[in-house]
């Protein structure tokens, strides 16, 4: 390592400085893995079944010594944020909301929705079919009475 007479050091002091200065960035192959990526592995994320979900809000519900649910939660490796998040979804939708919910874009309009307007567009027909064939006896009617008048 050729140095200019500007900059010269001890080779020494190069390395002590090089040393102490990067620490911990030493240089690795590319396929070597990380000290620091090896013993972080991201762990994959827990997904409760309904059946569980609702099996610990009611062994919550039952708890009734100071310091059950907090046992509760440390078991089953939970926190109080989970129990709030399932006895919310349990109260506004029943055991149907415990379930997860299906990845990607909610449909438009649901199979009630859909129900809806079937029988809207059914009443609309049934209307107009109603009004066809009243408006077909009215029509007979108005013959019939001017048929019998002018006699």
């Amino acid at each position: 390592m050729k140095m200019s007479h500007s900059s010269q050091q001890s080779p020494e002091a190069a390395r002590a400085f090089d040393d102490s200065a990067f620490r911990g960035f030493e240089r690795t192959r590319e396929s070597e893995p990380s000290p620091a990526s090896s013993a972080k592995q991201k762990r994959a994320r827990r997904v409760f079944s309904a059946a569980e979900k609702l099996r610990i809000l009611q062994e919550a519900a039952s708890s009734s010594k100071r310091g059950e649910i907090e046992a509760l939660l440390r078991r089953e490796a939970i926190y109080s944020s989970h129990l709030a998040a399932w006895r919310k979804q349990l109260a506004l939708r029943g055991t149907e909301g415990l379930e997860g919910a299906k990845p990607g874009r909610k449909p438009k309009l649901d199979a009630r929705d859909h129900r809806i307007l079937e029988l809207e567009r059914r009443v609309q027909f049934l209307e107009s079919e109603l009004e066809r064939v009243t408006g077909n006896a009215n029509y007979v009617a108005s013959l019939a009475s001017a048929a019998g008048g002018s006699c």
